[in-house]
């Protein structure tokens, strides 16, 4: 697991994903034919198919590589900063957390605000809202001001760590997906079909780099690989868990980004039935994934999402399931075997 604690553990705020861009791509090389970026700042790799036809089908397999954050707006007298999110940014879960502000150079930091001694009885009863935040780094204001400036990105800070057959860190959303597209690369062996393989950029505010990036590369399938919500914990309806946690990797059929290709999606259940994968199947009321960028390029492209169950989606301690992994990187390999033998056209 040490690839995945890598993953999590590196800065990549939407837009600004530079470090984990990098260790994606040295990742990357080992394990594809060509390695390459775009100007979005999507890692593109691809993978070679043992197929000869003169026409041999191409697999896209999309996970993203951005975290939800923040972007500095404002440094006060004092030092403190004011910040805006970028991506879905939970202000219930941001207080209190610690950051890593990227400046010139890499600044620790605390998200705080006004004590509850000293706030009054309406502020008491108002929702905490990330306006009402600041961060705060531990510096005379003239240093914060030498090294931080209006723009900067803002990235929670979070060790990955382990409790019983759960694997926690900030961002599992979505390098748990890069870890299993980079995962399955390693272990594909016998696909017909090119594969490419793209880690994309600013999903969180829009499925931007899955946009271009499936435009570039047209492909005859794709499968994006993201998180979804596993809600089974206390005081949740069995009917709203979505998914749970140690029960096999999740086939979408819808979210509000896109509706899977029936067909694609009947495949991938054979295939998982076929060879004992564990799964199970996703219908998410809210949010999307790259699936509704790839499904929507040129004139088209079949396309489903596999899924990983996670648990506090969203904050510092998003939640997978070992297992789980592991049959999402089963259930790749043995498609891309497949991907060649059936038309997905409805």
């Amino acid at each position: 697991m040490e690839l995945l604690k890598r993953l999590t553990e590196a800065f990549g705020v939407a837009g600004f994903e530079n470090e984990v861009r990098s260790l994606v791509k040295n990742a990357m090389k080992e394990f594809c034919d060509e390695v390459r970026t775009d100007v979005m700042g999507n890692v593109i790799g691809y993978k070679k198919g043992k197929g000869r036809t003169s026409r041999r089908r191409s697999l896209m397999l999309c996970a993203h590589i951005d975290e939800i954050g923040f972007l500095v707006t404002h440094i006060d007298d004092n030092g403190f900063l004011r910040v805006d999110p970028v991506g879905g940014v939970n202000p219930k879960l941001s207080l209190s957390q610690r950051v890593i502000v990227c400046g010139r150079k890499h600044l620790f930091g605390v998200i705080g605000s006004k004590p509850i001694h000293i706030l009054t009885e309406e502020e008491m009863k108002k929702q905490v809202e990330i306006k009402d935040m600041f961060i705060d780094v531990g510096l005379p204001k003239d240093k914060v001001k030498e090294l931080v400036s209006v723009g900067d990105p803002v990235a929670f800070y979070q060790s990955f760590f382990r409790i019983g057959n759960h694997l926690c860190c900030k961002a599992m959303d979505d390098r748990v997906g890069v870890y299993v597209m980079l995962e399955s690369l390693k272990e594909m062996k016998k696909h017909e079909v090119d594969v490419y393989a793209v880690a994309s950029t600013q999903e969180e505010v829009g499925l931007r780099g899955a946009v271009t990036s499936a435009f570039g590369v047209d492909p005859s399938i794709g499968i994006a690989l993201d998180t979804t919500l596993a809600c089974d914990v206390p005081d949740t309806p069995a009917h709203q868990r979505i998914t749970e946690l140690g029960k096999g990797v999740a086939i979408k059929i819808k979210d509000t980004s896109s509706i899977s290709n029936p067909l694609l999606v009947r495949h991938l259940k054979e295939i998982a039935e076929a060879k004992k994968i564990p799964y199970q199947m996703e219908i998410l009321p809210r949010g999307g994934t790259d699936a509704g960028a790839i499904q929507r390029t040129r004139a088209g492209v079949p396309t489903a999402t596999l899924s990983i169950p996670t648990r506090y989606v969203h904050s510092v301690v998003e939640c997978v399931h070992e297992e789980d992994v592991k049959s999402a990187v089963k259930l790749i390999v043995a498609y891309a075997e497949k991907a060649h033998e059936k038309d997905y056209t409805l």
